[in-house]
């Protein structure tokens, strides 16, 4: 199944809150979200990608027939890590396993390395999310490391795993007229 992405829109807010109150999506993401996700919440953080320094934040929705299902961005790195951006991505629960996911991340590292200087783009998933970890794999990241203990989250220490995509082995796989 393909998706598309496309830059966030106010109207996509009511999406966001139904995807954002359910607390499976949320517990496979960073903690800073508020729950319960309200309107507001919604309209924040769009306003906040709409506004952000276009070539550090790389915020977009993912979509179905223009409806927000979604959220894919990237936050390039600082000082010696400038052409280095860490990958974020989720889908309401009511998407998974439909291969949107692997549509998304593909689109976005299509447009990432088209558009911009980054080298390197990394994901650092929680080890349990499998489904996560398979949607990087199958769009040609590798593994790099486990991350043991690294984080907390719902109280659980968990391991978090390292993956990352290099700009040049996107080109050899995915756009071999446009290599660096």
């Amino acid at each position: 199944m393909q998706c598309q992405i496309r830059t966030w829109r106010m109207q996509d807010a009511a999406s966001l809150v139904e995807i954002l109150n359910n607390p499976r999506v949320q517990n496979n993401l960073r903690d800073g979200l508020p729950y319960p996700y309200t309107e507001k919440d919604a309209q924040d953080y769009i306003a906040a990608m709409l506004s952000s320094e276009k070539n550090n934040t790389f915020a977009f929705a993912i979509c179905l027939q223009d409806k927000a299902i979604g959220s894919i961005g990237a936050f390039r790195g600082g000082n010696i890590h400038y052409r280095t951006a860490e990958l974020g991505y989720y889908l309401g629960e009511s998407y998974w396993g439909k291969g949107l996911g692997s549509s998304a991340v593909q689109q976005f590292c299509h447009y990432l390395f088209r558009n911009t200087d980054i080298l390197r783009l990394f994901a650092e998933p929680f080890a349990h999310n499998l489904a996560s970890c398979r949607i990087l794999e199958k769009c040609g990241f590798q593994l790099e490391g486990i991350l043991r203990r690294n984080a907390v989250k719902n109280g659980q220490i968990l391991d978090m795993k390292l993956y990352a995509l290099l700009r040049e082995d996107w080109c050899r796989r995915f756009d071999t007229a446009r290599q660096p």
